[in-house]
């Protein structure tokens, strides 16, 4: 078997690391010495370049202006962004674009998919439920009223709601018994459509998504049987790919300074107990980047397995949630007071790392999940 990137994915994740050249942690105030978010919206500068560099468009089919290429290769993008703490919705909005092109329409795929790949439609998703802990799709209930739907609802902690053009919003069918899960673009711009500030752990501003009776046309839906699965299973591991870039830059970062840092007339690194809190974070992060493609290619390929993907999603976000907290932790440990210097950008590594480990939820709520997929797939 050959596990190695093809061309394509290599040149996808050497793109993004010429495009996240230059980009540094500190460019907006720090969470720790900011009441509010750090800023109002995301890097606009940023995300310009990114579509120059076809990265926004980079699942979509050559006939809506995209390279065509997989999951796999947005998780190396997602990656490379992480260890500069990017401030773009690049997940949300590849992962939203992609669920549009897999199960949209005609009409829709036309009128979203171009303008989304080069970066002049923004995409978010409301994947986080009424409260961070209850399933998204039932934080929102949707009915046929004639031509269109109506949406009443919650959603807590969207990412950049306040920037995004449109809003994914999985909903429920309400009154028919059906346990049937709805994808809708939802304009942010829209009659019913509320927004109360929200900031994460990170400082980013996000926002609670109010819906009361929001009418969307019937071809702003999608309808297709396991549509919000997929998508919700390329969040998660693309949250994967980000606790990975991150967790990779921080370990990179403690080893520059134990290499330096000395005592006894010693740099620490050559201590004994120092070598083996690195080596153990460093083991984690190779579990996390072996669950990670695992979780990807099943993702992308669509491959059987003795799970179904879920289950493989569902060990690389354990492996992500746990690891990335650990390696923050200690290279906290290790750099000693210098880590918690607000001068110096390690804090907000471990502001976002947090941040990352809860989103979409923590390691125990895909445990029970796994749990759940072992006791209806009993391996044999």
């Amino acid at each position: 078997m050959d596990f190695t990137f093809t061309e394509e994915q290599r040149a996808a994740a050497e793109a993004a690391r010429g495009v996240f050249t230059g980009v540094v942690p500190d460019a907006v105030p720090s969470p720790a010495l900011t009441t509010g978010a750090v800023a109002e919206g995301f890097d606009r500068e940023l995300w310009s370049r990114l579509a120059d560099a076809d990265l926004l468009s980079l699942l979509l089919d050559e006939a809506h202006g995209g390279s065509g290429l997989d999951a796999i290769a947005l998780c190396l993008v997602l990656r490379e962004s992480a260890k500069v703490l990017a401030r773009v919705p690049l997940l949300e909005h590849s992962a939203a674009v992609a669920a549009v092109q897999a199960y949209g329409g005609a009409e829709l795929t036309e009128r979203v998919l171009a303008r989304a790949g080069r970066g002049e439609l923004v995409l978010t998703v409301a994947a986080n439920g009424r409260t961070g802990h209850d399933p998204a799709e039932l934080a929102v209930a949707a009915r046929r009223d004639g031509p269109v739907w109506v949406l009443d609802g919650v959603q807590t902690a969207v990412p950049w709601a306040y920037d995004a053009d449109l809003v994914v919003v999985p909903a429920h069918l309400e009154g028919t018994g059906a346990e049937r899960t709805v994808l809708a673009l939802v304009p942010r711009e829209q009659d019913g459509v509320a927004l109360a500030e929200q900031v994460s752990t990170s400082g980013e501003r996000l926002a609670e998504l109010r819906l009361t009776s929001v009418r969307i046309a019937a071809g702003d839906v999608i309808e297709t049987d396991g549509a919000w699965e997929w998508l919700h299973a390329l969040l998660a591991t693309g949250i994967c790919a980000l606790a990975l870039g991150l967790g990779e830059r921080v370990l990179t970062m403690t080893a520059d300074y134990a290499g330096k840092r000395e005592q006894f007339g010693y740099p620490i690194a050559t201590f004994q107990a120092v070598a083996v809190q690195a080596a153990d974070r460093y083991i984690d992060l190779r579990a996390m980047e072996a669950t990670l493609w695992q979780a990807a290619w099943r993702i992308a390929s669509g491959a059987p397995g003795a799970l179904p993907a879920a289950g493989d999603v569902a060990v690389a976000k354990i492996w992500a949630a746990e690891g990335v907290r650990r390696v923050v932790q200690t290279a906290q440990h290790l750099h000693g007071g210098f880590g918690a210097d607000t001068d110096y950008p390690l804090h907000r590594y471990h502001a976002w790392a947090k941040h990352l480990e809860l989103a979409l939820g923590p390691a125990a709520a895909y445990e029970e999940r796994l749990g759940d997929l072992l006791a209806a797939h009993p391996l044999g």
